[in-house]
């Protein structure tokens, strides 16, 4: 079932939204070649509590995963789409293509970012690749407005990526988010205009486009992270978007 939120939870997503943008700032800040994925994750968590919340993704188990995921923070490098465990045997390296998601509870709401930068001096392709996912991201979320719909989300994602020489992996998806980690309805990084679910006021969606090289085929790997097929690299951005009357509203910016 879809939901709707009212204006006194909307705004708790405000607030929570802008907190978790700031743990996310401090974590690409200190994600530095050397460091494990174990520290971030540390990090990521105690940022969290002292923010007031809570990490929502520890211990989480979703109907689509066989186990709850172990830690606060997920870690993806390279051709890793979403959804790494980090550890201590993970460490960042120069030239590695990091993507790090992560989600908070707040006051009992929740939200739900990810973000994807270069450790180095990116190649041209990667660099382009960052900036065409932050901007379907961006042109996704202006077209969550009342009486749109999820197609018209998915069409901007995809037109965005095919126009500029990327594949959309479109066997991950966003999805709604703010009583739980994941609610209804599926957000697909595909679809066409006019299509789909009808968009209404109030509803929250976590938005997030991953695109690839090549093509958007993917493989499951035994920590239940998602790769791409041909080993190319990947990028992820999402945010927390609340549908309003006119435009979406970012809630983690």
């Amino acid at each position: 079932m879809v939901t709707i939120k009212n204006a006194e939870e909307i705004k708790i997503l405000k607030i929570s939204g802008k907190k978790l943008a700031l743990v996310m700032k401090a974590l690409i800040k200190e994600a530095k070649p050397g460091i494990t994925a174990e520290d971030l994750d540390k990090l990521a968590n105690k940022l969290i509590l002292n923010y007031g919340g809570k990490p929502s993704f520890l211990n989480y188990k979703p109907d689509f995963s066989f186990r709850p995921f172990p830690k606060t923070l997920c870690v993806s490098l390279n051709e890793v789409i979403v959804h790494g465990v980090p550890s201590k045997e993970m460490m960042l390296k120069k030239n590695d293509m990091v993507s790090l998601d992560l989600g908070m509870e707040y006051q009992g709401l929740f939200t739900d970012m990810a973000a994807t930068f270069y450790l180095g001096s990116p190649p041209p392709l990667y660099k382009k690749m960052i900036q065409t996912t932050k901007k379907a991201l961006l042109l996704a979320a202006e077209k969550a407005k009342e009486g749109n719909t999820l197609g018209d989300i998915g069409y901007v994602i995809e037109s965005c990526a095919k126009k500029n020489g990327f594949a959309v992996i479109k066997d991950l998806v966003g999805h709604g988010v703010g009583y739980a980690p994941h609610e209804d309805p599926i957000v697909s990084n595909c679809g066409k205009p006019g299509s789909g679910l009808e968009l209404k006021a109030g509803m929250v969606l976590a938005i997030e486009p991953m695109l690839t090289i090549l093509n958007g085929a993917i493989k499951e790997n035994s920590d239940a992270s998602f790769s791409t097929l041909n080993g190319k690299v990947s990028c992820h951005f999402e945010h927390t978007v609340v549908v309003g009357k006119s435009k979406g509203i970012i809630v983690t910016s």
